[in-house]
């Protein structure tokens, strides 16, 4: 690690110190200073970066010994969430820090808000946006040291809250809390963040009144950001002529079987047409540079599509799956993975978990594609969480996603669950759901299987499953 990232130093709040106790001797041998925020030092090796602060010097370091010679200097590290991989270290230069720093003031925001932040500090909606924002303005920040459903609008109230900031689903966390008379008793008039889904935004501007819901596009090493300023639910920004000069992206056609981008004659991508769905690439150059992670330059090189129009231009992969309406709205489609393709057609798996998250008695659905031997693709699967009120109707569920969704996007299992793996940043993770796959034999939980006989998502048994493995039922 040490060898990779040039110089490392560890920060640990106190409660974190036990989980340093094991590799602090491999650390400190690798030359890893660690420092604690408390003011003394809890153990030999481990510095007191309070004390520190306390000792320093209150004059201006002289400009001699600064490491910052522009805006291009790196000034921190950020871990990558993972989605797509192993976590990257993100190079985070002072350029980067100061763009994101202006998230909240392009919205209005002024010094005289109040921002609720529930989100962890190493990811950069909370400490670039977040902290960096709220300095940017001069405003005050309630920082929740971990998220909870159940006390946020209580918080917002306590501490009169005008602006809250949110990631992935925790707005549906919030929409899944038993009702109450009061929950549009609040200050809160804006909410800043990124992965809204439109069936939960139209639930909570209803429950929670009317919010402001600010969402913004962008990734921690990315070198582009879609801004959605006029509310239009489902979008992620709205692109013009005047944003394209500064930001030069495109949607390009990708093969999700060959897991690239779709490529003519002549080695150059091609350009998907309005409202068709592509891979959003954006151009590296000096107005939107592309700094990459620490480390092993393959790891940069990964991200970087070349020779993408002509010879010798880069593009910075976002892995996103986005379309362009004939207004300039950007919209979400999928991450690169995740959409899969059964039946020969693509298959969203975003666009399904809207559709069943319509159901009355699903809180929560996670929707991902499954190989079934003999059969080309992926075969849509769901996991699901029942709201405690209700119990699981397949009867119900089957006649909604005829009605909704056609053959090839409908899911062909279901899978309950007490909850959904989720990373730490509130996005759902998939991955060992799909490695798991759908045999009841090694799975405990209950699965279903979609039958057009009994027009009912029944139980699936082992000698289903067999039946399906095997050949003999065959697959609509």
């Amino acid at each position: 690690c040490a060898s990779l990232m040039y110089h490392v130093v560890v920060m640990a709040v106190a409660d974190l110190l036990e989980t340093l106790e094991d590799i602090l001797p491999s650390l400190q041998q690798d030359g890893i200073t660690v420092w604690c925020m408390r003011r003394d030092s809890p153990r030999p090796g481990v510095h007191s970066l309070l004390d520190q602060m306390q000792k320093a010097s209150r004059e201006p370091v002289p400009a001699e010994r600064r490491s910052v010679r522009c805006l291009r200097t790196p000034t921190l590290y950020i871990f990558t969430s993972g989605t797509t991989g192993l976590p990257k270290a993100a190079v985070i230069t002072h350029l980067q820090a100061l763009k994101a720093a202006g998230g909240f003031w392009v919205y209005g925001a002024t010094g005289s808000d109040v921002i609720y932040t529930p989100l962890p500090l190493y990811h950069s909606a909370a400490s670039l946006v977040g902290i960096g924002g709220t300095i940017e303005l001069g405003a005050t920040c309630v920082l929740k040291k971990k998220f909870s459903a159940s006390q946020f609008w209580h918080d917002c109230r306590k501490h009169n809250v005008t602006i809250f900031q949110y990631i992935g689903e925790l707005c549906r966390y919030l929409c899944n809390q038993p009702m109450v008379e009061n929950e549009k008793d609040h200050r809160v008039h804006m909410g800043v963040g990124n992965g809204l889904r439109q069936d939960v935004w139209r639930e909570f501007l209803r429950r929670f009144g009317d919010i402001r819901m600010c969402e913004i596009y962008g990734s921690t090493e990315g070198n582009l950001c879609f801004m959605n300023h006029i509310g239009k639910i489902g979008a992620v920004g709205r692109s013009n002529f005047f944003y394209k000069l500064i930001f030069k992206y495109d949607l390009v056609k990708y093969d999700l079987v060959r897991e690239e981008p779709v490529r003519d004659h002549s080695g150059f991508c091609q350009h998907v047409q309005k409202g068709e769905t592509g891979l959003l690439l954006s151009k590296i150059c000096s107005q939107s540079p592309f700094f990459g992670y620490a480390g092993s330059k393959q790891l940069t090189e990964k991200k970087i599509l070349r020779d993408v129009f002509v010879k010798g231009d880069a593009y910075f992969n976002t892995g996103d799956l986005m379309a362009e309406d004939e207004d300039d709205f950007i919209c979400f489609r999928d991450r690169v993975g995740d959409t899969f393709r059964w039946k020969g057609e693509n298959v969203a798996t975003t666009e399904v978990t809207e559709i069943l998250g319509l159901v009355d008695f699903i809180q929560e659905a996670n929707v991902y594609g499954v190989q079934v031997p003999g059969n080309e693709g992926r075969a849509g699967m769901a996991a699901v969480i029942v709201r405690p009120e209700c119990r699981f109707d397949g009867k119900k569920l089957f006649s909604h996603v005829l009605r909704e969704l056609p053959s090839y996007a409908r899911p062909l299992f279901i899978r309950l669950q007490e909850s959904l793996e989720m990373t730490s940043t509130f996005k759902q993770q998939k991955f060992s759901l799909v490695e798991s796959g759908f045999d009841p034999c090694s799975i405990s939980e209950p699965l279903f299987f979609l039958d057009y006989t009994e027009k009912s998502y029944i139980p699936l048994t082992s000698s289903i499953y067999d039946s399906i493995v095997s050949g003999q039922k065959k697959l609509s």
